[in-house]
Order: C-alpha cells, then sequence, then structure tokens
C-alpha cells in the first residue's frame, strides 16, 4: 500500500492507494509515496478543497460486501450540493434504512465517497470521520448543502 497525505481545511487527510486505486482515506498522518494515482487523487481532493471541483473521477475499490460496495455506489451518485437520507438509499437498495446506516459508518473512502451528504429522517446524524458530526456540517457547508441545517 501507499500513502499521501494531504492538508485540507477539514485536517490532513491521508489517501492509501492499493493495486492502483485508492482503497481508504483516514485523518491525520504525514505520508508522502509517489504514485500517479496518488498524484491524481491528491489534486483532485486539493481542487475539492479550493470549492474547484464537485464530483472526483478516480478508480476506488470499495472492501466489503456487495451491500457495502452498492451503498457506496449510491452515495456517490448524491449531488454535490444535495443530500440523501438513509431512507432514500434504503428505498432504493430494498434494504433497511439500519443497515444502511452502518455502511455509510463503514464507508473506506469517505470525502471522495461523500457519506456527509447522508442525512437521518429528521436531520442531522453522526460522522466517522475525525470531528465528528462538526466535520459532517463543515463538509456540507463547503459544498453549499448547510441550508439545510438551520
Amino acid at each position: 500500500m501507499f500513502r499521501l497525505t494531504v492538508s485540507t481545511q477539514f485536517g490532513p487527510l491521508t489517501l492509501i492507494e492499493e493495486q492502483g486505486a485508492i482503497v481508504r482515506v483516514e485523518w491525520d498522518g504525514d505520508h508522502h509515496d509517489d504514485t500517479p494515482i496518488l498524484a491524481e487523487a491528491a489534486t483532485q481532493l486539493r481542487a475539492y478543497d479550493a470549492g474547484n471541483l464537485t464530483r472526483f473521477d478516480l478508480p476506488l475499490r470499495v472492501a466489503g460486501s456487495d451491500f457495502q460496495r452498492a451503498v457506496c455506489d449510491q452515495m456517490r451518485a448524491i449531488p454535490f450540493g444535495d443530500t440523501a437520507t438513509y431512507g432514500d438509499i434504503a428505498r432504493a437498495l430494498g434494504q433497511s434504512a439500519q443497515a444502511v446506516g452502518r455502511a455509510c459508518g463503514g464507508n473506506p473512502i469517505p470525502v471522495i465517497i461523500p457519506c456527509h451528504r447522508v442525512m437521518g429522517a429528521k436531520g442531522l446524524t453522526g460522522f466517522s470521520g475525525k470531528g465528528g458530526v462538526e466535520t459532517k456540517v463543515a463538509l456540507l457547508r463547503h459544498e453549499g448543502a448547510a441550508g439545510l441545517l438551520i
């Protein structure tokens, strides 16, 4: 595995590449590996952080069950600046909202796969990234989706 840490307004994010695909994003770290995939991922992450990118276009590989991958696919389909609920994704996949919530919490590639765009039926819910719900709010504000939080 190769790792590259990028400073962002949301904290340092470490991109992790394995066999030509991004497989994880983790908060914190200080890694400096240099591969073409990591360089492109860092460029896109910096553009997102600067407000100049609304959709990542990177090779991703999500570990886990078919269901985990399906939930991640649904999250990737939520447009920049929009949100969906766990129930919305659950209906699309024919599963329970609780199962979707667990899969969202297990998203191995946060920010790039925008689990922060998924809300509970009654609004804001937790976030598994560093800083918890405060980081989720910061990401939503960055994307102009914070109006729904007021």
